[in-house]
Parts: C-alpha cells; sequence; structure tokens
C-alpha cells in the first residue's frame, strides 16, 4: 500500500477503499485465535465485502520484560494476519491501550512503563471514566510522552519507540499488511480538560503529542520505509475537538482517528460541547479530519465507530464517512472479552468460538455496515452515496489520479455489490465506462471508456 495525498494507493495508482472491523483480544495471552477468531469468520468478513481488519498487538504482550520481546506472540498475531491476507483481507497493525494497563482498570502498555508519581490509582470509575478522575493514570500518561527514565534508565518513550520498531521488523515485507496505527487513543494527561471542544489544545499537539508520534513513525520507516505509519490525535479528536499536529514525519503517514457519540459510550459532557449525539458533534469530527488531510497531506481512516447498538448513530457515522470517501473499519468484529468495551453491544459476532451464522451474528448492524462500495478506483473518487431505504448506490470518480496521471481506456475499477442488499440482483448505468464481463452478484468491474474524464456508476435492484 502506498500514498497519494489522502489517498491509499495500490501499486498502479488506483485508490483502495476499506471497509472493515476492529479485531483486538484485550484478555491475556490477547491473542485472537486464543480468542477463537480462525478461518471461518475470515471467510465471513471476505464474503460481506469487508476487506481490511485493525488487528491489535498489545505492547505489553510484545514486551514482558524491560528489552525482552516475545516474538512468539508476534507469531500468533501474524498467523492471524495471514488468514485474513489468504481471503484478501488486509491488516493494519495497532498498537492498542485503553486506560494505559490493568493497574488503571484497562490494559495495553507492559506494567514496567508506569510511572504514576505514586499519586493515587482512584477513584475507580472504569473505562473511560478513569481518565478524567484517576490522578496517577494521568500522570503515567505525562510522564511516557515526557520521557521519563524507566528501568535502567532509559527513557519510557525511547522504551515505547524501541518496541514499536522491533514489531515493524518483523511484519517488514509481510504480504496483506497496510501499515502500522502507532498508539491508540492518546491522553493529553493532567491537562485533559484544556483539550476538549470546540478549541483543542494546539500548544500540546505541537509540543508533546506531534514530537511522541513523529519519533514513534521515523523508528516505523526506519524498518518498514515503504508502509504507511499513522498517528492518532488525542482521544478528545472523537467528541469534536480540533487536531493541530500538523505534519509529524516525512515518508508515508496518515492519520488514524475515531468519531463516537459520547452518549453511546456513557460519557457526560464537557463545557462548550454540542449535545450529547447530536449529529453537529459527528460532523465536525470528520471535518476536522479533512482539514488536517488538506493542511499535513494526511492520509485519513476511520478507524474507531460504533461500539453500540444505536442504528442510528452508526448509520449518521457511515454515511458522513462514506459521502467524503473516507475508508472506514468499525468497532468491532466480536466483544472478545473486552475489559473496557460495552459488551455484546459492540459484537458483530458475539462468539468468535462458534460459527459465524445465525444467532451468533448482529444482523441488524451487518446489514448497515454490509454495504455496495467500490473497492479499487482508477481515479480519485469524487461522491459515494448508498440508500440503504431504497437499496441505491451512486458513485463517481474522475480517471485522474490523485497524483496526477490520467487513467486511460479500459483501466478498471471494481465495486463490490453487496448480495445482502440485491438478493435478486441489480441494474447496473454507466456512464464514461462499460461493464467488464457479465456482472455477477458480489462484485462488478467497470472499464473506463476511451478518454473520459469522470465515471459515474449507478446501482439500482433489479426488476
Amino acid at each position: 500500500m502506498g500514498q497519494a495525498g489522502r489517498w491509499i494507493v495500490d501499486r498502479t495508482g488506483r485508490v483502495v477503499v476499506s471497509h472493515g472491523f476492529n479485531l483486538v483480544d484485550k484478555v491475556a495471552p490477547y491473542e485472537t485465535s486464543v480468542g477463537g477468531f480462525g478461518a471461518s469468520d475470515a471467510r465471513f468478513l471476505a464474503d460481506h465485502g469487508f476487506n481490511a481488519v485493525r488487528l491489535g498487538v498489545l505492547p505489553e504482550a510484545v514486551e514482558p520484560h524491560p528489552g525482552r520481546f516475545d516474538d512468539g506472540y508476534l507469531r500468533s498475531i501474524r498467523a492471524t494476519q495471514q488468514l485474513l491476507a489468504r481471503h484478501g483481507i488486509r491488516s493494519l497493525i495497532d498498537f492498542h491501550q485503553d486506560l494505559y494497563n490493568e493497574k488503571f482498570q484497562g490494559e495495553g502498555l507492559p506494567a514496567w512503563m508506569i510511572d504514576d508519581g505514586g499519586l493515587p490509582v482512584a477513584p475507580k470509575a472504569g473505562f473511560p471514566g478513569n481518565y478524567f478522575v484517576m490522578p496517577a493514570l494521568q500522570q503515567a500518561f505525562a510522564n511516557l510522552f515526557a520521557n521519563a527514565p524507566g528501568p535502567g534508565g532509559v527513557g519510557l518513550r525511547t522504551r515505547y519507540v524501541a518496541l514499536v520498531r522491533h514489531v515493524a521488523r518483523f511484519f517488514r515485507g509481510v504480504p496483506g499488511v497496510m501499515g502500522y496505527d502507532v498508539f491508540n487513543e492518546p491522553f493529553p494527561g493532567p491537562q485533559f480538560l484544556a483539550c476538549f471542544p470546540p478549541l483543542g489544545c494546539p500548544s500540546d499537539d505541537r509540543s508533546k503529542l506531534a514530537p511522541f508520534m513523529g519519533e514513534v513513525i521515523r523508528a516505523v520507516h526506519a524498518e518498514d520505509p515503504k508502509s504507511l505509519a499513522f498517528f492518532e490525535p488525542w482521544v478528545t479528536f472523537d467528541y469534536g475537538a480540533p487536531t493541530a499536529v500538523g505534519r509529524v514525519a516525512p515518508g508515508p503517514v496518515g492519520m488514524s482517528f475515531h468519531d463516537y457519540c459520547l452518549g453511546t459510550l456513557g460519557l457526560p459532557s464537557f463545557p462548550g460541547e454540542q449535545p450529547l449525539c447530536d449529529a453537529a458533534v459527528e460532523t465536525g469530527v470528520i471535518s476536522n479530519a479533512m482539514h488536517q488531510a488538506a493542511t499535513a497531506g494526511s492520509v485519513l481512516l476511520l478507524t474507531e465507530f460504533g461500539a453500540s447498538t444505536d442504528l442510528g448513530d452508526i448509520g449518521e457515522i457511515l454515511g458522513l464517512a462514506d459521502s467524503h470517501d473516507i475508508s472506514w473499519l468499525e468497532w468491532a468484529y466480536c466483544d472478545c472479552g473486552d475489559p473496557t468495551g460495552s459488551g455484546m453491544k459492540e459484537a458483530m459476532v458475539y462468539d468468535t468460538h462458534k460459527a459465524p451464522r445465525g444467532h451468533n451474528i448482529n444482523h441488524s448492524t451487518l446489514r448497515l455496515l454490509d454495504e455496495p462500495y467500490p473497492q479499487l478506483v482508477s481515479g480519485t473518487p469524487t461522491s459515494t452515496s448508498f440508500d440503504p431505504a431504497r437499496n441505491v448506490l451512486d458513485v463517481q470518480w474522475s480517471t485522474k489520479s490523485p497524483d496526477g496521471h490520467r487513467f486511460g481506456a479500459g483501466a478498471l475499477t471494481r465495486i463490490y455489490t453487496s448480495p445482502l442488499h440485491y438478493p435478486h440482483g441489480y441494474r447496473v448505468t454507466v456512464t464514461g465506462g462499460h461493464v467488464v464481463g457479465r456482472p455477477d452478484r458480489r462484485y462488478l468491474s467497470v472499464a473506463q471508456n476511451g478518454d473520459a474524464r469522470h465515471v459515474s456508476v449507478a446501482l439500482r435492484p433489479a426488476g
């Protein structure tokens, strides 16, 4: 996978659009295969048009002791990654944490990487409440970003950078890896209130977050220079705060971001914030992401939303992402015993130890997320919309690629057609191109006509 502006592109320069899920096992031994994910799950994802997974790697499992890496753990994660790749599904390697470590009712970073200054590990409000009420947790983040000395006098940030670099070396050249998400949901520390909407905390973005993310991403590229490395803004971005991190490092860089309704997570509102679940909040997140792409040239990838059975809220965010042609990965494929999650409300498949069928599937959410969409575009997407009420897909693209070259006659675009929405087939209308071969029920190939500058495709139910 490569980068052209805010787009992920393949070797031929076609824009790659990804729809998929998060797959993170947050319970020891932190291995998705032990959690039950297997071949039937990968096949289920592929059968429903999902072509990407954000695959969790827990730093505490990677480096359980300072300087001692557990490559056996990484081999287990790679086995799942290769299983997904055999089904045409790319993996974003996700360095995941919530609430830093089990000490703070979370998971993610090793216990030896904690420097909380001896502050109170209380009150205990669980996830995500501890971020906002627990001084020890807040100080642990502050000391990580400040590179406070840890075991052996080595800075905590220095240790984390080395950990990520080791994982990048391990996965270097492995087919099917779409990149690295280098730190999930960074928390700004004791000064967190300054980072909430509507203004965010641009000074902390520039002085704390950008240097941290830049150092980690440069370490990734030192081992795997052609792979995409994604930074994340402060977790407050998820609820509408802007970011001012800018361009954090040279090379192929993206921003992994989340879009959540505070109400579905059970959080209180904060000063200056929009009402809970107001569409303006979620629209603002997308607008802030588009601004980051325009000003810093970051690839955009919406790596979390959902975690709920609120179909209205999920549909709102889904529509926003699609209308801006932003690839997305919903939270989550499974609950997987998530200690910091929302239980079975967040799961597409309820029990990964059982086959993904029948009552083991959240069919309502599946019908919403299994939608037709262009997966590979010979050009630059300009408009994508799907109306699930009428089962109508409209897609348009310019035949000029994001890097400036013009695709020629016969250049192919592949569209997933979603048999779930077109069980009796579909009618196709194409302008500026033509269908190649016989339309089947799952994928549609459209070839560009001559020197067409734009191509549009519409799908309607047959009959």
